[in-house]
């Protein structure tokens, strides 16, 4: 147990010495960040800055922004991976080659075995890669291949017993046998360096330049100078702990220290005399405590590969922090150095450090609980808490106050046997004592409102900030023992707004920019200078500290903070911007606070400890952007690359575009943004963005020009990358569909002229036709009205004529009556001889054919051809049925025409009844009608 003791102890100090260190900034990438496995076995970075890592799945491929994973041929581990010029060198399982980027921006494997036509032994893997010019150094466990990339040439040097690492010093390659010593590749061959006992059994973990000679790293045995064939331990203050932790990889930085990975507590960083700096593990940074691979970039970081993940560590940053992982602390409201301790008020409690020497935080009793405030005055630590006034004297507490919780407290212009105290009921007093200590006096009555912020402006008039409510103007009476009076402002409440006194002015600032406060008037004017920092950055808080010691004024906005102070011989105020986002520094808004150290050290308060900003170390880096991937993909159509390096072409269906680009920064504090336009489709940039890729879909046809920028922190890149392409029109807008388009309207305007003539020359035709018709029509409306008159003449005609017939037969009624009563009166005087000769000339006249015939003739005018259609019907009647046929057709009585034929009624009746039976008429059918319907 006795030898586990001193070990266990150890272990403690380092985790209690951990958990009180301020480290540089550390960034984590899990396997699920980077979308492969756990283990890390090197690390390398290409001339554009890229960052490749041997890892168990493949090659992988970090350009700040995104992860890409390169499998190897045979599915193997990446042992190692070396970086030179635009070849990325890689050794893995049976074989060994290099990767190079085509124009689509994929990376595409060459295998140096196969071209070199090497026969690599059974199983054997490639652990370490070295380059010298045209010479390439890849080293397996059991043999070294040197090979020449100018004459494809290649040496083998062997080894019968495990080569366990290959070291490059200056431009010379040093190999450990074990149990042989430590060798030198000279001319192709193994030249034994030493094989002291000191390092005859320990494994070197790295062999480094020193001075003169070398200084070697062996895994778990310490430092040891090698010089002359001489080995001296190098600061024997680190064997205790090097012994305690096997020493898996190490790296020597380019300032002069060294980064030690081990096997089971994360890395540790030592300055250039090997003292310990600082130690990272697993309990306060990084992911894994087995650190399998160490690598230092062009900007200084440290990035360490893992057995489960890769951190990157930002060694150089302006920015440490201390964390505090186990919430002890929670979070940072105000912090003060009294007495060379660091004092911290918190969300729970108030607690301090010496500033001299490393420790853990401890609370004052009694303080649990928030801290709204600290302030040295009257050379005397206060404390304002929501338990109320706190004096802190031999880092204990003593309450002065406990009625209402303070928020802060404040000197009185000209009184400086009284301080004011902002609380949640109003303005309180505290009186100095004869013996110089404190004590609470009274409240000042006539003012009631919560005063977390107030300023004063003469030694009895002073304002006071409510953020729901406004700033309001105090006037207090001489004694100071009452508010007189109170006024509300014009100006507009703002939540999280506040006050602050900066070179005798009294700010007042809110969502709407900083205000100043004319002290004769109370006049609010606006601050261009300092609103500028809110309008360029985004308001997220208005809260004001003022630096007394080196007279700054520091803001507090979303993207950044920010200080003014005068500048020059004008003493005009200059506003110098700090890029530290409100989602990187992990401030509470309205809460923030900051406390000058030392020198050009800031101390910032955050929600799980504290952020360490040495403005010294700020520099104005430039940043490169570079498009690194452009896809197309149409709708159900596998995805393809295009050609990065030169001008595009696309057809109008591959009109779906995703472009992915980059700037390799590495820095946590300092995240990169990114601007796109579209030269062709926008007009304006877009606004600042996260996403390190756009998508434009369903682009019309045309000529475009993409271009990116990017912005980490406050520096614009130094570069705009552009990508020009074109979509082809559709064959319908081509030339040829144009053509064929003007010919097809040309023939069109043809077809459509002959049409409308065809159309005009029918329509004429038409017209001329429907003229003729009407004319026609017109002709025959006129034959119909002469037709008419002709008939109507006809009529007329016939209408005399049937009357003369008429006339004529009743002519012939009448005479016949008038001769047969003459003839009955000549009867009667029959005796008389000399009247014989007048009843032969009334018979004659009664019986004359001549008036039948005329008769004849006018019933054929008057009704046309009826005597030949009864005839033609009846063919057996005799002309002397026609004649009652005709007396019938006149519609006269058998008493009437019994005269006009010279007989009896009855003699009519008779002849009446036989033309009915000449006609084969029913005795039903009336005679007359009968004719007179024919």
């Amino acid at each position: 147990m006795r030898l586990y003791k001193p070990a266990a102890l150890l272990i403690f100090l380092l985790v209690q010495f951990v958990f009180s260190q301020e480290l540089p900034p550390i960034q984590t990438f899990t396997p699920q960040d980077y979308n492969a496995e756990d283990q890390n076995w090197s690390i390398s970075q290409a001339n554009n800055g890229n960052i490749y890592v041997a890892n168990n799945r493949g090659l992988l491929e970090y350009n700040g922004a995104n992860w890409n994973i390169y499998e190897t041929p045979n599915k193997s581990i990446v042992r190692s991976v070396k970086v030179h010029d635009d070849k990325i060198y890689t050794g893995f399982y049976m074989d060994f080659g290099y990767y190079t980027k085509d124009d689509l921006g994929q990376l595409i494997y060459h295998s140096l075995t196969d071209e070199f036509k090497i026969q690599v032994l059974e199983d054997e893997e490639f652990w370490n890669i070295f380059i010298f010019d045209n010479l390439v150094v890849f080293q397996s466990l059991d043999r070294i291949y040197v090979c020449n990339t100018h004459d494809k040439s290649f040496v083998t040097v062997g080894s019968d017993v495990r080569i366990s690492r290959m070291f490059k010093v200056n431009d010379d390659v040093y190999f450990q046998q074990l149990n042989r010593g430590l060798f030198k590749v000279v001319n192709g061959e193994a030249i034994l360096v030493t094989k002291d006992a000191i390092i005859y059994n320990h494994i070197i973990t790295n062999v480094f330049q020193h001075n003169s000679g070398l200084l070697i790293h062996t895994k778990e045995n310490g430092f040891y100078t090698f010089k002359d064939n001489l080995f001296t331990v190098w600061n024997s203050d680190l064997s205790g702990f090097l012994q305690n932790n096997s020493v898996y990889s190490s790296v020597k930085l380019s300032n002069e220290t060294y980064i030690l990975g081990t096997v089971s507590n994360g890395l540790t960083h030592l300055n250039n005399d090997g003292k310990l700096n600082f130690t990272v593990n697993q309990t306060n940074g990084l992911a894994n405590n087995t650190v399998l691979s160490l690598f230092e970039d062009k900007e200084g970081n440290i990035w360490v590969g893992l057995d489960n993940g890769i951190n990157v560590i930002n060694i150089n940053s302006p920015f440490k922090e201390y964390i505090d992982n186990l919430g002890v602390l929670g979070t940072v409201y105000t912090s003060v150095v009294y007495q060379e301790n660091l004092f911290l008020g918190t969300n729970q409690g108030l607690f301090y450090k010496p500033m001299a020497t490393p420790g853990n935080f401890k609370v004052i009793e009694g303080t649990n609980g928030q801290v709204w405030n600290l302030q040295v005055i009257d050379n005397q630590l206060f404390c304002s808490h929501d338990k109320g006034t706190f004096i802190i004297e031999n880092l204990k507490a003593k309450n002065i106050f406990s009625t209402e919780g303070t928020w802060k407290i404040a000197e009185i212009p000209g009184r400086n046997d009284l301080l004011v105290q902002g609380n949640y009921d109003g303005l309180h007093l505290l009186k100095k004592n004869t013996d110089l200590s404190w004590e609470y006096h009274h409240k000042l009555s006539g003012f009631n409102i919560s005063s977390r912020y107030f300023e004063f402006l003469t030694n009895t008039t002073m304002l006071v900030s409510h953020e729901y409510k406004g700033v309001y103007t105090l006037t207090l009476n001489d004694e100071i023992s009452k508010v007189e009076k109170y006024t509300n402002n014009d100006i507009a409440n703002g939540i999280k707004s506040s006050l602050a006194t900066f070179n005798n002015n009294c700010l007042y600032a809110y969502n709407e920019g900083v205000f100043k406060i004319d002290r004769n008037d109370l006049t609010f004017s606006k601050d261009s200078i300092l609103s500028s920092f809110y309008k360029n950055n985004g308001f997220l808080s208005g809260k004001l500290k003022t630096d007394l010691s080196n007279n700054r004024l520091w803001m507090f906005a979303e993207n950044s903070i920010g200080f003014v102070q005068s500048a020059g011989l004008t003493n005009q105020m200059k506003l110098t911007e700090i890029s530290l986002p409100t989602d990187v520094r992990k401030t509470k808004p309205g809460f923030e606070n900051i406390l000058h150290l030392s020198n050009q050290n800031y101390l910032i308060g955050t929600t799980k400890g504290y952020i360490v900003l040495d403005l010294s170390k700020i520099e104005s880096a430039t940043y490169d952007i570079v498009i690194n991937q452009v896809i197309n993909y149409q709708l159900n159509e596998p995805e393809y690359f295009l050609t990065i390096n030169t001008d595009t072409i696309l057809p109008v269906q591959s009109n779906n575009l995703r472009f992915s680009y980059s700037t390799p920064n590495y820095n946590k504090f300092l995240p990169t943004k990114y601007s796109y336009k579209l030269d062709g489709f926008n007009q304006y940039w877009s606004q600042w963005s996260d996403d390190s890729g756009v998508l434009f879909e369903n682009l019309p046809h045309g000529s475009y020009k993409f271009k990116v920028k990017s912005k980490v922190g406050n520096n614009i890149s130094s570069n705009i990358a552009e990508f020009d392409f074109v979509i082809k029109k559709p064959w319908q807008l081509s030339t040829m569909a144009l053509l064929i388009y003007f010919t097809c309207l040309v023939l069109l305007t043809l077809l459509i002229h002959n049409l409308y003539t065809s159309y005009y020359k029918k329509q004429r035709n038409n017209l001329i036709k429907q003229k003729e018709i009407e004319l026609e029509i017109k002709d025959l409306e006129n034959q119909k009205q002469l037709m008419q008159f002709k008939n109507k003449t006809l009529q007329q005609d016939v209408e005399i004529k049937n009357k003369e017939l008429g006339i004529s037969t009743m002519n012939l009624i009448k005479k016949n009556e008038l001769l047969g009563e003459i003839k009955k009166e000549i009867t009667d005087a029959k005796k008389l001889e000399d009247l014989k000769r007048v009843l032969r000339l009334i018979n004659k006249n009664i019986n004359n054919t001549d008036d039948w015939k005329a008769f004849e003739e006018a019933f054929n005018n008057a009704d046309k051809d009826f005597l030949k259609k009864v005839k033609a019907l009846h063919p057996n009647l005799t002309s002397n049925d026609l004649k009652i046929c005709a007396y019938l057709r006149l519609n006269l009585t058998s008493k009437e025409i019994a005269p006009l034929l010279n007989i009896s009624t009855k003699s009519v009746e008779v002849k009446r009844y036989r033309l009915r039976k000449k006609m084969n008429l029913d005795r039903d059918v009336n005679l007359t009608n009968y004719i007179l319907d024919l």
